[in-house]
């Protein structure tokens, strides 16, 4: 019995995914199936290692609940000796109330240059828009319709087939990335030029991290 189980032991630990020499990388996001998707068709795209690259969208839909879940997810590879060398928290600020605790707990998390947030203002709608145009318009929510809401007709009157938890969205705007990293790069200035952060997003930083993880980083040890 006991060899058996030691036989099993070895199958399964065979089979576990090596990771490459590049960072080793928590994604962890707010939505359970629009962020997720978004940013698991991206390690699929650019063939990234599934050992090296987790996303995660277990968690519900607060800025604080996933911020809580990539610590606890952190720290459980932390104890196998093998860390994560960066985390990133996808949130949205939305209307949720622990949006500010989350980004201040992210800037004092420790180790450093660990955890990041990629935020979005008011929420990841709005890194689709810029796909399709740059816009500075301030979102408020309406009546009965939420701010989300707004940004997500905006998107709707270009992109009309969108939906939550829709698949293959980085594919079907895979050949106006470019443009919207431009946008967004342009939005965010814009908005610390002006001291406002609505509509702003930093998504296009990890979109731009993950395309370059792969590079080959100079060892400052050898000789250039």
């Amino acid at each position: 019995m006991k060899e058996r189980k030691a036989k099993t032991r070895q199958r399964l630990q065979r089979k576990k995914p090596i990771r490459s020499s590049y960072d080793k990388v928590l994604i962890v996001c707010e939505g359970e199936k629009t962020e997720p998707n978004y940013f698991q068709e991206i390690v699929e795209w650019y063939k990234l290692n599934t050992a090296n690259v987790t996303v995660d969208g277990s968690g519900d839909s607060s800025p604080k609940s996933v911020f809580e879940r990539a610590v606890k997810l952190w720290e459980k590879e932390n104890q196998t000796g093998n860390p994560y060398d960066r985390v990133y928290c996808v949130i949205d600020k939305d209307s949720h109330e622990t949006y500010e605790e989350t980004l201040r707990g992210l800037s004092f998390k420790t180790p450093k240059n660990t955890f990041y947030a990629a935020q979005s203002i008011p929420c990841f709608e709005y890194w689709l828009l810029l796909h399709f145009r740059y816009t500075t318009k301030p979102y408020a929510a309406k009546g009965n319709s939420s701010i989300g809401n707004e940004v997500e007709k905006d998107l709707k009157s270009v992109m009309p087939e969108y939906e939550k938890g829709s698949q293959k969205i980085f594919l079907f705007l895979y050949e106006k990335l470019e443009f919207a990293k431009k946008n967004a790069a342009r939005s965010l200035q814009y908005s610390l030029d002006n001291q406002t952060d609505n509509p702003s997003t930093h998504v296009h930083k990890l979109v731009e991290y993950l395309q370059k993880l792969k590079v080959k980083k100079p060892d400052p040890r050898e000789p250039t």
